[in-house]
């Protein structure tokens, strides 16, 4: 049985919103953040970095205390406006080839805590403690945790009449991205998607799992305090079929003292490999993997005898990790070691074969995307996928919605 509450949101006045909503903030190069926080004064990236040009030499905490102000700032100047009560929301993304549409609500820190709420990649500590202190420090969220529920027609066919009501906002971003948010305020209505949440007995996290386990950790600090927000945390719900996965692709800076002749003779032992010469090949399906190296495409196809029963073992990013990055070229720490770095499957492979025609990186690797299946296999048994698998679509606009601690 899952649980969903309403919560008084914090959000952007309509006029603003468009202004105001920004992507997030590492997504943005320097030049970018530069003009965006020199021309747009609604730009919630003034909230999130409000000494941009001075970061690197203040302390955390006076940072933090910044990013609190300057949201205080932003209410009492009318930029923000709050919700006079507890309601959900319905949002609707959509791009030029796809539309995703899901709930905003407060998701619990109880169901998280007993796996009602499931999780599929490991975390690092140093990063859960950042963005605990942060929320401790800043007192709100405005990243959901995307997390989805299974197919399910009657919320669909809830979600269509919806639809055909009027929407609080209705605006379009400069990524050419159109926005469509609904309000569910009546009680009738916060009833029923409780209600159907409950038949639901078991949700799964798709992207934030630091964001929630350092909900977990400020929960477990101050929840002493008696501050019932502190018992859920804002997410964006999602039916499993709406989510778009991309794989994680690979570029490594070099063979590791192997000769290309020596390297390829490696691989051949567990893998079939063909060269597509200059085909921009990617991989057609699962256990198939592309390689660039030296001005050639390789399809490598992983030997049917190294097939294994466990659903990890079996997972494309492991079987790279178990087969070659590990093994062949040294790399043991996927997370920190400087020689491999990584490319979302969305980018186009040629965007591999120019850094590594630059010299830069030596070779690059190709993998097909998980689907939710896998991962939904990999929760259920408790196992985590190796770090950078999956980049996972839709991803939430900062400052639309803000969840206040």
């Amino acid at each position: 049985m899952s649980k969903i509450i309403p919560f008084k949101a914090v959000r952007p006045t309509p006029d603003k919103v468009a202004l105001v909503t920004c992507r997030n903030y590492d997504d943005y190069s320097s030049a970018e953040l530069a003009a965006w926080l020199s021309f747009n004064p609604y730009s919630f990236l003034h909230v999130i970095n409000p000494a941009y040009m001075y970061s690197q030499k203040i302390t955390l905490d006076k940072r933090f205390k910044g990013v609190a102000h300057k949201y205080q700032d932003f209410k009492e100047e009318g930029i923000f406006m709050e919700e006079d009560k507890a309601v959900f929301f319905l949002y609707e993304i959509q791009n030029k080839v796809q539309s995703f549409t899901g709930f905003i609500a407060g998701t619990s820190i109880e169901d998280y805590k007993n796996n009602v709420i499931k999780k599929h990649e490991d975390t690092l500590q140093y990063r859960v403690e950042y963005f605990k202190d942060y929320l401790h420090q800043t007192g709100f969220n405005t990243e959901p945790v995307l997390i989805t529920y299974p197919d399910n027609e009657t919320l669909n066919s809830w979600i269509t009449e919806k639809k055909k009501s009027q929407p609080i906002y209705n605006y379009s971003t400069t990524n050419k991205e159109k926005h469509q948010v609904w309000k569910i305020e009546t009680a009738a209505e916060i009833q029923w998607l409780q209600q159907q949440f409950e038949k639901i007995p078991e949700l799964y996290i798709a992207d934030g799992h630091h964001r929630s386990a350092s909900a977990e950790l400020l929960y477990d600090e101050d929840k002493h305090l008696g501050n019932e927000n502190l018992n859920y945390f804002m997410s964006f719900l999602i039916a499993e079929s709406n989510v778009k996965i991309y794989e994680y692709n690979r570029i490594i800076r070099d063979l590791n003292g192997f000769s290309k002749d020596d390297f390829l003779e490696k691989l051949a032992e567990n893998f079939i490999i063909k060269d597509k010469e200059q085909e921009l090949w990617k991989p057609q399906s699962k256990f198939e993997f592309g390689m660039y190296l030296d001005g050639h495409f390789y399809a490598l196809f992983y030997k049917q005898e190294n097939k294994q029963p466990s659903i990890l073992e079996n997972l494309d990013a492991q079987i790279l990790y178990d087969k070659v990055l590990q093994p062949l070229l040294g790399i043991e720490d996927l997370r920190n070691d400087e020689r491999i770095e990584y490319i979302p499957g969305k980018q186009s492979i040629s965007t591999i074969k120019e850094l590594v025609d630059e010299g830069e990186f030596e070779v690059g690797f190709m993998l097909f995307p998980s689907d939710i299946s896998e991962i939904k296999a990999l929760a259920d048994n408790n196992l985590i996928m190796p770090p950078k698998s999956t980049y996972i679509e839709p991803k939430f606009r900062s400052g639309l919605m803000v969840y206040e601690l």
